[in-house]
């Protein structure tokens, strides 16, 4: 229904609301792997593998993704390409949280960082409906078709916040030992980015050959090894350069990178902005 050629698309997925959806049956990759806003994935059909965070989690058609804000995701190819799927992506200034009763109760589903559901066929049915009236107002735009589109969003979020706290069988990542090692290596870049990280002493820490650690990574994750470690420091970066008032060599140097050449050409690369249009982008009142 909503092939590559007739996409549904609303807002744009940095901005304060962003829905899309579309049925793929050929390779396709997103830019942007973290965003400033809250993403709901839904899996109309098909399957595919998402990594979230630190882990690799097998989705199948009827599968509920959410991933809070600024948590490194990506889907990938599980045994076929085709598929089709839901994306919204939306900020707290779009529902107006601080205006929302009890929104501590809709937003359970973000705390921890992700949660995965495989819902009932009845789930399912649920989900999928307050998906197609999203659709329907979009396609339609009568007046008043963005409140609309805030109180379908706060009644999806009000149906998974009943959702069983297990998530049930889709809530658990893919189970295969070499996944386990996968997600330690990821956890130790998370947490030595700002290190000299080289593929061999890397692979040795890990009792792998440099070769297979490189096929691996990518295999679970969907990310090579350096565009991962990039893509981390590079969203570190982007906080320093939003909260603190350090130069940008001291920035590139807090973020591991060896050189504020390389550090500008792979922020841009990511972010496509400089580092310096970014701070500006995101310049403080008493900054």
């Amino acid at each position: 229904m909503y092939d590559e050629t007739d996409a549904l698309t609303y807002g744009d997925e940095e901005a304060d609301f962003y829905y899309h959806r579309i049925r793929r049956t050929r390779p396709f990759e997103r830019t942007n792997h973290y965003h400033r806003t809250y993403e709901i994935y839904y899996l109309v059909s098909g399957e595919r593998l998402y990594f979230i965070k630190e882990e690799t989690h097998h989705i199948a058609a009827g599968s509920l993704v959410f991933i809070d804000k600024q948590l490194v995701h990506k889907s990938s190819m599980k045994d076929s390409h085709a598929h089709e799927r839901v994306v919204i992506n939306f900020s707290d200034a779009f529902l107006g949280m601080e205006r929302l009763p009890h929104y501590d109760e809709l937003f359970r589903v973000f705390r921890g960082g992700s949660r995965v559901f495989r819902l009932s066929p009845y789930e399912q049915a649920g989900v999928l409906a307050l998906l197609n009236r999203m659709g329907a107002e979009i396609a339609g735009r009568q007046p008043g078709f963005e409140t609309g589109l805030r109180l379908l969003l706060a009644e999806l979020l009000l149906l998974a916040s009943r959702l069983p706290d297990s998530g049930g069988e889709g809530a658990q990542a893919a189970a295969h030992p070499l996944h386990s090692k996968i997600a330690d290596v990821v956890r130790h870049l998370n947490a030595r980015y700002s290190d000299l990280v080289t593929l061999p002493d890397l692979a040795a820490r890990f009792y792998m050959s440099p070769s297979h650690l490189s096929r691996t990574f990518k295999a679970v994750t969907g990310f090579t090894l350096v565009g991962y470690l990039n893509l981390i420091r590079v969203r570190e970066a982007q906080a320093l350069l939003r909260e603190t008032n350090r130069k940008i060599i001291d920035v590139a140097a807090a973020c591991g990178f060896e050189s504020v050449t390389h550090f500008e050409r792979t922020f841009k690369k990511t972010a496509k902005l400089t580092p310096m249009q970014y701070r500006k982008l995101h310049d403080r009142p008493n900054g």
